[in-house]
């Protein structure tokens, strides 16, 4: 089941398209990578998605129900996270999510359950000092939690690492990880290492419209491989490798102490010089890989 599914959406300010024709599906239980330049549309395409921005074109579903603009009966099944969110700075953590609680209707009983896993979940569960105090990594985390208080099918966050220190990116990576498989998360973001360290699936939005779209596994093995990593267990040894290789592999070579990595046009042809080269002069390689292409590959491929 898709638990956000947006067919041919359009938008345009003025006479700038920011969205083109736009189609994904977000399969109920991943993590969705939505990636782009800063830019390049993903906070409208959100905007669109919670019912706060109209679409120009275009239809968008949540759980199956039709999202309409300025209508927010979809939302019940959704949480959101802005790239800032803010907060009333006077209040406590807990405060603040009895708060959220009592905005979306939950029983008191639940809010006071809700409110003692998701401070847990986010590390905040002894930060009762006011929310003004909080560095920015702890409002994210505290961000969070809000989102999560009605359990939703689908958790937005637009942008949650960007401003992040690496601790503060590793924290909120790592809380989006511990709930995989509880709720749907879309993750926009330009940091692709990022979506490398926990999506299952991306999408990138370039020039208004989709460019790639699948889980990370089929995006890597559908673009070519052109480089092959092999580790020697001396020096000597890569050494000697580099004196026999054929030219054809040593234009494309780059050298450690003892690794080396070939770049090719041809890999397969590459790969079987190279397995010719160790066999004839018998060195025996600690291992040898092809080198899969990294989400960085990938997106700097997609937009040249």
């Amino acid at each position: 089941m898709d638990i956000l599914s947006i067919k041919n959406l359009t938008k345009s300010f003025g006479k700038t398209r920011v969205l083109d024709d736009i189609t994904l599906c977000v399969p109920e239980g991943s993590i969705f990578g939505f990636i782009g330049e800063n830019g390049a549309g993903k906070t409208t395409t959100m905007k669109i998605v919670l019912g706060l921005l109209q679409a120009d074109s275009g239809e968008i579903y949540v759980c199956g129900e039709k999202v309409r603009f300025g209508m927010t009966a979809t939302n019940r099944h959704v949480g959101y996270l802005p790239d800032v969110p803010e907060f009333y700075r006077y209040m406590r953590p807990r405060e603040y999510l009895r708060l959220c609680g009592e905005i979306a209707n939950l029983p008191r009983e639940l809010i006071e359950k809700r409110s003692c896993e998701l401070l847990e979940l986010t590390g905040l569960s002894g930060a009762n000092k006011r929310i003004g105090s909080f560095s920015r990594g702890m409002r994210q985390r505290l961000g969070v939690a809000q989102a999560l208080i009605n359990e939703p099918k689908l958790l937005i966050c637009d942008e949650p690492t960007s401003a992040l220190d690496p601790v503060g990116r590793k924290e909120i990576l790592d809380i989006l990880k511990q709930i995989r498989g509880r709720t749907t998360v879309i993750f926009s973001t330009h940091i692709l290492s990022d979506v490398e360290r926990i999506c299952d699936r991306a999408a990138l939005l370039h020039g208004g419209k989709i460019v790639l779209n699948g889980t990370l596994t089929d995006l890597k093995a559908s673009h070519k491989t052109d480089a092959l990593r092999i580790e020697f267990a001396t020096a000597a040894d890569k050494t000697r490798f580099c004196e026999n290789a054929a030219p054809e592999l040593q234009n494309g070579m780059e050298c450690t102490e003892t690794e080396i990595t070939l770049h090719a046009r041809d890999i397969a042809a590459a790969e079987l010089a190279a397995l010719q080269t160790l066999t004839q002069h018998g060195i025996l390689p600690l291992r040898l890989e092809l080198l899969a292409p990294g989400i960085e590959n990938l997106f700097l491929e997609a937009v040249q």
